[in-house]
């Protein structure tokens, strides 16, 4: 018999959904009934999201400064919450979790307003808006880098690190193996749901900079727009690259867990699954990401000494040929940064946030589960 239905809501792209999923997984096994509320974007995740319903509520970004699309926005988002007080009272969910991004404010300002305890998780350094709108109305906060103790809500915020998903936990038990001189070098390159284009153009051209020696070791996996296809497939065959381009993979746990250096952009949940399988990584932060919360989360991991940060403004193609001529011949630093990142990763973050998730739907207080915890 479930222990009740929890309802997770997360923005539709990997960086909210994925933790979402995580926590999924661990409620699921602990008796609990559990349902995802979202936008339409989600659909491409939702395929191993083991959730027993997917709900759609209406939901809008407030980015524009044109006040007829923010009246249109908010207006979208008054329909959304209308629609979510509708599905919670239906749903009688017994705690609402909110992973960030605006399609979790209707479900979450819902279940403040109808009396249901709700928390949200923050996955970033620095706290989105749609969370930083909801944190002072729910009883707790999680966090994936938020350090306990500071912040506006010192009092209810725990951090908890970010979860991940059962596939990546499954990839840390692959021991790094470092790629000595002749052998192959596995490549990682991806850029997330934005920020992807950049690693299109400046790849080909960093490749072909390099001796054939080392041109001939690598094996790249690259994430790839499905506008920017075209161009990656002709560039791949006109270098003779061995690559393997994608707009999305399915196995990018396994492809990750194979690889001998990361060069992607520093998303929160790309930061805890890296550190968790624990592999090298040159971080390169999105410049257009809200409060710069990129810069922040590769920061966290680069003090450890578990990748290293370079702008975007000041990653050339030169560069980036320049680190991998360095790195693909010094395989015992990459071996090192690999045992920095596992050893700064929080594979248990799941279980405790699934912890924190049923004292809130215990109606516990947050001083009471932190007071526990020690």
């Amino acid at each position: 018999m479930s222990k009740g239905i929890v309802l997770l809501a997360a923005g539709g792209t990997g960086g909210h959904v994925f933790p979402a999923e995580a926590l999924a997984y661990k409620l699921k096994e602990r008796g609990y009934s559990v349902h995802l509320v979202t936008d339409s974007r989600a659909e491409r995740y939702a395929g191993k999201f083991p959730a027993d319903e997917i709900h759609v509520v209406p939901s809008a970004t407030i980015a524009s400064k044109n006040p007829v699309a923010v009246g249109r926005s908010l207006w979208t988002l008054w329909s959304g919450m209308r629609a979510a007080k509708t599905l919670i009272a239906r749903l009688k969910p017994v705690v609402v979790v909110g992973f960030g991004g605006y399609p979790t404010v209707p479900p979450l300002l819902a279940a403040t307003r109808l009396g249901v305890p709700a928390m949200i998780h923050e996955q970033n350094a620095v706290m989105g808006r749609a969370n930083k709108a909801l944190a002072s109305r729910v009883q707790a906060i999680a966090g994936g880098f938020l350090p306990e103790g500071t912040g506006l809500f010192p009092d209810k915020t725990v951090t908890t690190g970010n979860p991940v998903r059962p596939a990546i936990i499954a990839a840390a038990k692959v021991p790094y193996s470092p790629s000595n001189a002749g052998e192959p070098f596995n490549l990682v390159v991806f850029g997330g749901s934005q920020g992807a284009q950049y690693f299109s153009k400046a790849m080909p051209t960093a490749i072909s900079l390099l001796d054939e020696e080392l041109r001939d070791r690598l094996r790249i996996t690259q994430q790839v727009r499905h506008e920017d296809m075209e161009t990656m497939s002709s560039c791949v065959a006109q270098l003779k690259m061995s690559a393997e381009t994608a707009p999305f993979f399915n196995d990018m746990a396994e492809r990750l867990a194979a690889a001998h250096l990361v060069i992607c952009r520093s998303g929160a949940s790309t930061v805890s699954e890296i550190s968790v399988i624990g592999r090298p990584a040159v971080l390169v932060p999105y410049p257009h990401a809200l409060d710069h919360d990129q810069a922040a989360n590769a920061a966290a991991l680069a003090a450890t000494g578990g990748a290293k940060v370079i702008a975007q403004a000041e990653l050339s193609p030169e560069k980036i040929a320049a680190i991998l001529t360095q790195v693909m011949n010094d395989p015992e630093k990459l071996a090192r940064m690999a045992a920095a990142a596992k050893q700064a990763g929080k594979p248990d973050a799941a279980n405790l946030l699934a912890d924190m998730v049923e004292a809130i739907a215990a109606r516990r207080t947050i001083a009471d589960f932190k007071g526990k915890r020690v």
